[in-house]
């Protein structure tokens, strides 16, 4: 089932880790268990069970706030749910047979599945609605009194959309308690606060905050001897003591600023970024091919984090870096790599038609810009005006033709999965440089060569036979001619030959190569596609950028270049209403656990509207004013009072504000994929810290991922690996299995927001992986090791893992846990054996895998 949003209170993770001590039964502490699934019916159910899914599913198409009421339907209250839509009721409570939304998300009538284009729903969401609606569907909802907007399809209703205004400073306003605040967005967050009387939480306490900051800025867990080191510089006493919280204030920031110098830090907030940019190593779709390149732009961005880049040189590296002057002959490597950006999408590498595959390149592109940068779907103007949002087929065409004249390199050649070979890119030699790609003897370079002749001749004689038996009327294939199988043998042979070639020199020495882009030799304007059919082409559409953005002074696309640098540069205009507001609200995200704008990637009307208007507009601002540094920004929000509340649960701040979107307490949240496995490596003291060099796809020498699993050489869980999760293989529809399971993002969409499940597999995987079980194993012997009475040994393991000691109860349960497979006489192994399983329960507790 899909784990809901913070508005209900688990049981506490320490309560979980209690209880299976006792048994060291790791499916039981592998279930996060909400205290609301006890509740068999009520508001406590739907806010529980339902409520989430409609927000995360529903409210999108059929919600007042989202201004959209797809088929006349609104999910959002209870008379509007009960009464539906064109097509009639979508809930009868009692009678699940007669519900219609029922019917719709079991996907029972294939005229009538939601969510639309997207897969069915979890058997466990469906089972509770089903349930829920059984019961009465019980609704606490009322009407919302929002009036229905009217979707801005028009440049002038679009330009005085919100998202589409520059941002504004705003006053800061006045606050009920002055002293609470300790930056400006406090500030903000407070007034929301006072507006509906609520106040915002006490502060976390040092423990929890350090364990926060550590897993949100470099992904890992602090130490036991950093956790001692905070907690006696950092007062919590709640004095309004001028020198203690100057202490404090100093003791949090220069923690802060720890983390943020850290190399760590690049290699948590990068991934961030991978994610957006829909990293992955391989093309996935029916042509899963291998692109053994894609780790150079891997390590562009760790780089361009830790080293602070500001974002928005990061972005014009990104889309024009080949453009771009150069200090050197590494800093232009640097920039080639950068463009890799626009190369590692998704491709039909199958299609036949040579000007479609040009033109869904082109689109895949230019969908990835502005979902990832502008957090708009221009992309969906490309067979028709945008349905909701200000972009026009022109704005669309107008956009393409800056990509359609730009030449995508990446480094795939014909065999029987691709009809659509691409070149690499070609970087400086530099001293040093990794290059996994392998080299070939000379002897080999001339052979293939003569080979690639060979079928030269082949293809030349066959051209010529066909030619000459037109001219005689005869039929060849009577004759024992099968010039078609021919035909195909050539072609997919010398495809493999040009790949082995084009990655090697004259004398067989292995490149230096990089997917990327650069400028295509002759420039050209799109023309207009009716229906968007290659087919159908229509007017020339000169390039520029998509007219809803009234910015002015602008230079557009010359007749020299692709416009790929015009657009960089007014992607990172100060002008420019959302580059600055999207990348604010992104940090906030994965801050906060939402964004003040929950659909990350939709700022346009079918995406929600701010929850806090004002302070994104002043985030953005101070980002720019700031030299659009992550970092500071990054900052400036984690030394808030708002970041360090606790996530205590209030009831009434629920019953107010049961999403938390004003903010009254932090959320708690579960950790990432990635976290949860480095943090796994960090406790059981075998975290290798340094960078993998090249990546695991780069070194397989071949091209088709359909063939991994039978590769020996490959871990079964395309892990075996002690480096940071993020130097794991990035397969599209094949990724190391933690990954996978802990959902991970899929890696041909830009992804800003992770789902979060929390399902039975989850647990199978923390029970019975070998990776799983052998960090337990370390860990159990770092414990073992550590001192030589079993009641220090388990302070110890609770310190690396939770970073506290346990209390009585567990430390009576645990003892209880080793008694009951206590045996007289058992040897060493013995008592590591069960040393090992408590060290997996441990690992495999809700308290491991979450946050406070």
């Amino acid at each position: 089932m899909t784990t809901p949003p913070n508005n209900t209170e688990p049981v506490s993770p320490r309560a979980w880790t209690s209880a299976t001590t006792l048994t060291g039964l790791i499916l039981v502490c592998a279930l996060t268990v909400d205290g609301a699934d006890n509740a068999e019916g009520g508001p406590a159910f739907f806010e529980s069970k339902i409520r989430p899914v409609l927000v995360k599913h529903c409210y999108e198409c059929h919600s007042a706030e989202a201004g959209k009421i797809k088929g006349g339907l609104l999910l959002d209250t209870r008379d509007a749910i009960r009464k539906g839509g064109d097509t009639g009721p979508a809930v009868v409570p009692g009678k699940p047979d007669k519900s219609l939304l029922l019917a719709a998300i079991s996907h029972t009538d294939p005229d009538l599945q939601m969510p639309p284009k997207r897969p069915q729903l979890a058997k466990a969401v469906i089972a509770d609605i089903a349930r829920w609606i059984k019961m009465g569907a019980p609704d606490p909802r009322e009407a919302t009194g929002h009036k229905v907007e009217r979707p801005p399809v028009d440049l002038a209703s679009g330009r005085l959309f919100w998202a589409f205004r520059k941002p504004v400073h705003h006053e800061t306003p006045a606050s009920s308690d002055p002293g609470w605040a300790r930056h400006d967005l406090d500030y903000f967050v407070r007034a929301k606060l006072d507006e509906v009387k609520l106040a915002p939480s006490p502060d976390a306490d040092p423990v929890t905050l350090l364990r926060r900051l550590y897993f949100d800025l470099i992904g890992l867990p602090p130490t036991p001897d950093a956790v001692e080191r905070f907690v006696k510089e950092f007062s919590t006493s709640g004095s309004r003591d001028s020198r203690h919280e100057r202490r404090s204030e100093e003791a949090l920031a220069k923690v802060v600023d720890e983390l943020l110098a850290s190399e760590r830090f690049g290699e948590r907030w990068g991934r961030h970024w991978l994610d957006v940019a829909r990293f992955a190593e391989s093309n996935g779709r029916e042509s899963n091919i291998a692109y053994p390149h894609a780790w150079r732009y891997r390590d562009y961005v760790i780089d361009a984090y830790n080293t602070d880049l500001p974002f928005d040189r990061f972005l014009t590296e990104q889309i024009a870096g080949d453009l771009l002057p150069a200090k050197n002959e590494a800093d232009r490597a640097r920039l080639l790599i950068a463009t890799g950006y626009l190369a590692f999408g998704a491709k039909g590498l199958n299609e036949m038609n040579k000007a479609q595959f040009a033109a869904d390149v082109v689109d895949e592109q230019l969908d990835a810009v502005t979902r990832g940068v502008l957090a708009s779907s221009v992309a969906c103007a490309r067979c028709h005006d945008h349905k909701y949002d200000p972009f026009a087929m022109e704005d669309y065409y107008a956009l393409a033709g800056i990509f359609q004249n730009s030449k995508t390199y990446y480094g795939t050649w014909i065999d029987s999965e691709n009809n659509n070979a691409g070149d690499l890119i070609r970087l400086p030699d530099l001293p040093g440089q990794l290059i996994p790609n392998l080299s070939i003897p000379a002897r080999k370079v001339a052979q293939l060569k003569a080979q690639l002749a060979k079928l030269d001749r082949e293809e030349a004689d066959a051209r010529a036979l066909r030619k000459q038996a037109m001219a005689e009327g005869r039929d060849l294939s009577k004759e024992g001619y099968n010039l078609l199988r021919d035909a195909i043998r050539i072609y997919w042979t010398r495809g493999g030959i040009d790949g082995q070639l084009k990655r090697v020199d004259a004398k067989g020495r292995a490149l230096p190569l990089a997917m990327g882009v650069q400028d295509a030799p002759k420039i050209v304007d799109a023309r207009l596609l009716e229906r968007g059919e290659i087919a159908h082409p229509t007017v020339s559409v000169p390039r520029g950028f998509p007219r809803v953005f009234a910015m002015e002074d602008v230079p557009q696309p010359s007749a020299q270049s692709s416009g790929r640098l015009e657009l960089a540069r007014w992607l990172a205009n100060r002008d420019n209403p959302l580059t600055a507001r999207v990348m604010a609200n992104r940090v906030w995200r994965h801050l906060f656990g939402a964004g003040i704008v929950r659909t990350v990637d939709n700022f346009g009307f079918n995406g929600e509207r701010p929850s806090h208007p004002e302070l994104i507009d002043q985030l953005a601002l101070k980002f720019m004013e700031n030299k659009w540094s992550v970092k500071s920004l990054i900052r400036e929000i984690v030394l808030s009072r708002t970041y360090r509340q606790s996530s205590t649960y209030r009831p009434a701040a629920f019953q107010a504000d049961p999403d938390n979107r004003l903010l009254w307490r932090a959320n708690k949240r579960r950790l990432d994929a990635e976290v949860i496995r480095d943090a796994m490596l960090a406790v059981s003291g075998q975290l290798d810290t340094s960078r993998r060099k090249g990546s695991l796809i780069a070194e397989l020498n071949g091209q088709s991922m359909s063939l991994l699993a039978f590769n020996k050489k490959v871990p079964a869980d395309l892990d075996g690996s002690l480096h940071r999760s993020v130097y794991l293989p990035i397969v599209r529809d094949r990724l190391p299995d933690i990954l996978d399971l802990f959902d991970f993002a899929e890696p041909s969409l830009v992804t800003g927001d992770r789902e979060v499940t929390n399902v039975p597999v989850q647990a199978l995987y923390l029970m019975n992986s070998p990776f799983v079980q052998d960090r337990a194993a370390a860990l159990a012997r770092r414990v073992m090791q550590s001192a030589p009475d079993r009641a220090t040994r388990v302070r110890h393991a609770f310190g690396w893992c939770f970073n506290r000691h346990p209390d009585a109860r567990e430390m009576a349960l645990a003892e209880s846990f080793f008694k009951s497979t206590d045996s007289a006489g058992e040897s060493d192994a013995g008592s590591l054996n069960r040393m090992d399983a408590y060290c997996q329960a441990l690992l495999a507790s809700a308290e491991f895998r979450n946050i406070d």
